[in-house]
């Protein structure tokens, strides 16, 4: 998600000129003193914008460059407006832009820019500025089970010691990765050095933000059944029949854990892939299209931690099926957010 510093200066300018009409007056690097000199200053009308683009779009970039604006709108007056530009600006940043009080645009012509006499709000396009690649470390399979851990219990404070311990990773890789999510800003330490997440909100979106369901492997596939319902439940029963670990992710999950928006398409995590003739006596029938059902063998078992029976099926975590959400069809979208507001929530 980074682009070159030059580009990303030339595309944001081009879009804040079509989005002003044409009538803005930019200004590159401008000397506001007291050494403050942001990428640029855009006057249209009364407003003016104090703009800092940056060529990555994670919060170690999009903080930093946030308190900059900030700082060169102070020094223009109080009709000045501190926006922070990134190639594509993902749930994290947003949030964290939101509660920093600065505007935001991305250089996929997304945009949240709202001021008196002024208001530019685009949403829904897609990211034009992926890059192949790895996502952050700190959210690969292994390293992610930090953050799950920390998002279980979000109000405790977990010694480094006890995150290994708990995760199954090694002391040195774990203290590796718990000191990028300070850098990062995701996570503070207590008196006792003790590590929680700073803010959990952000910590899951960053995640989500990066977290790519299709990593999986993914076995599709057709079950006879009167109601999807029926058929997730009938195949983890047959699963667990043959000493094989499953649990219901997805659509499926969702609907079981907040009775929002019925589903089609069950998706169900199996610890190994089943044997053909198991997958038979479930009624589960390989098929590409057409396909009402998923069974999915993870990158990483811990997507199992913090799995619970819902009605008798067991289930992910919920903080799992809210990942996993992101890769699925339907009302997938409404699902997540319906199973955030109900399950997924840290206020007291």
């Amino acid at each position: 998600m980074r682009t070159s510093p030059r580009h990303a200066e030339r595309r944001g300018t081009a879009l804040l000129n079509e989005w002003l009409g044409g009538v803005a007056q930019f200004e590159e690097r401008p000397k506001l003193g007291a050494g403050i000199e942001p990428d640029l200053l855009v006057r249209t009308g009364r407003t003016a914008l104090v703009v800092e683009f940056k060529a990555a779009a994670d919060s170690a970039s999009i903080g930093p460059a946030a308190e900059q604006a900030l700082r060169a709108a102070a020094r223009v007056g109080k009709t000045a407006v501190p926006v922070v530009a990134v190639p594509f600006m993902g749930d994290a940043g947003k949030r964290l832009c939101e509660r920093l009080g600065v505007a935001w645009f991305d250089l996929s012509g997304n945009a949240k820019i709202i001021a008196p006499g002024l208001r530019i709000q685009i949403e829904g396009r897609p990211n034009s500025h992926k890059r192949p690649g790895r996502p952050s470390s700190v959210f690969t399979p292994r390293s992610s089970r930090i953050a799950r851990h920390l998002l279980l219990d979000p109000r405790r404070s977990v010694l480094q010691r006890e995150l290994s311990a708990a995760t199954g990773l090694e002391e040195g890789f774990t203290s590796r990765v718990v000191r990028r999510l300070e850098a990062d800003g995701f996570v503070e330490r207590d008196a006792k050095r003790g590590v929680r997440p700073k803010d959990p909100d952000l910590l899951l979106d960053a995640w989500r933000d990066v977290y790519d369901f299709s990593k999986h492997t993914i076995l599709r596939g057709h079950v006879v059944t009167r109601s999807p319902e029926e058929g997730q439940r009938r195949l983890i029963e047959t699963l667990r029949k043959k000493k094989i670990r499953a649990a219901a992710t997805g659509l499926g999950a969702a609907w079981l854990m907040t009775r929002f928006a019925s589903f089609r398409l069950a998706s169900i995590f199996v610890e190994d892939e089943p044997e053909p003739d198991v997958l038979s006596q479930a009624g589960f029938r390989p098929e590409e299209r057409g396909a009402n059902t998923w069974l999915v063998i993870p990158n990483d078992p811990d997507v199992f931690t913090g799995a619970e029976e819902r009605d008798g099926t067991p289930c992910v975590h919920p903080l799992q099926a809210f990942l996993d959400l992101k890769g699925h069809p339907e009302r997938a979208t409404e699902a997540a957010a319906e199973l955030r507001k109900q399950l997924i929530t840290w206020r007291p």
